[in-house]
């Protein structure tokens, strides 16, 4: 969607700060020893008392009201009776609606004992998505974000895996641009439009380029041994710099 009015904005705020609320009250919780779907209840009683609701158990079934991946688990893992253990790279999406409005956002962490390659891929796959969304201007082709995502990712000895895009959102969890790639693609003319709401959500790897979806029907892993980290926030396009709505 574009924001127009001072109510989209509001609502979009609105929606955007509970998802980031929401993500770093989950991330306090977790602690060894605790199963995904407790932690996915944390997340699921926090969006009950702000009112608002999971976007993918609304818009597509979801079988949890947070997605919640481990380890060789990328995205749009269920949260179920997997068991936390310490060491455990998770990643914890949220996205949410709020009178209308949605926002979606994510975070990748380690639990300690650290191991600093782990933590060098979490600070990297952050560091990429700010970077991206700090040069976004309105005006700009979207298919420079694909440019600039692969690039930053290279510069810190990192792949992209390529098939998990940033997408439109606003008025609903997925709108157009549907899929924003995160590579160049030439074929893709359309320009950012100051207003557009978007994600921005780098899926760094130490080495596959590609995840593969599970037998569950949602879950995408790695095919390999290595680890994939994401970071992802909504933000609102402008003439200056971005407005990202879904900081804690």
């Amino acid at each position: 969607m574009t924001s127009d009015t001072a109510q989209d904005l509001q609502g979009l705020k609105a929606a955007g700060q509970v998802v980031g609320y929401t993500i770093a009250e989950m991330r306090k919780s977790v602690v060894p020893g605790m199963t995904t779907a407790e932690l996915d209840r944390v997340g699921a009683a926090i969006l009950e008392r702000f009112g608002a609701k999971s976007a993918p158990k609304v818009t597509y079934n979801f079988p949890g009201s947070t997605c919640i991946s481990i380890n060789e688990e990328v995205a749009h893992g269920i949260p179920g009776s997997r068991v936390i253990q310490a060491g455990d790279l998770i990643n914890i999406d949220v996205s949410a609606e709020l009178n209308g409005y949605y926002g979606d956002a994510g975070v990748s962490f380690q639990l300690p004992p650290f191991n600093e390659e782990i933590v060098h891929l979490c600070r990297s796959t952050e560091e990429t998505m700010m970077s991206v969304i700090n040069h976004l201007r309105a005006g700009m082709k979207v298919n420079e974000i694909g440019r600039m995502m692969e690039l930053e990712a290279r510069k810190r000895g990192y792949k992209v895996v390529r098939n998990l895009c940033s997408h439109g959102i606003g008025r609903s969890l997925h709108e157009k641009p549907f899929e924003i790639l995160p590579f160049y693609n030439p074929r893709v003319t359309t320009v950012l439009q100051e207003g557009q709401v978007i994600t921005v959500e780098p899926f760094l790897s130490t080495g596959t380029d590609f995840v593969e979806q599970q037998s569950d029907g949602w879950t995408l892993s790695v095919k390999d041994s290595s680890r994939v980290a994401q970071y992802e926030h909504t933000i609102v396009v402008t003439k200056g710099k971005p407005i990202i709505l879904t900081s804690a």
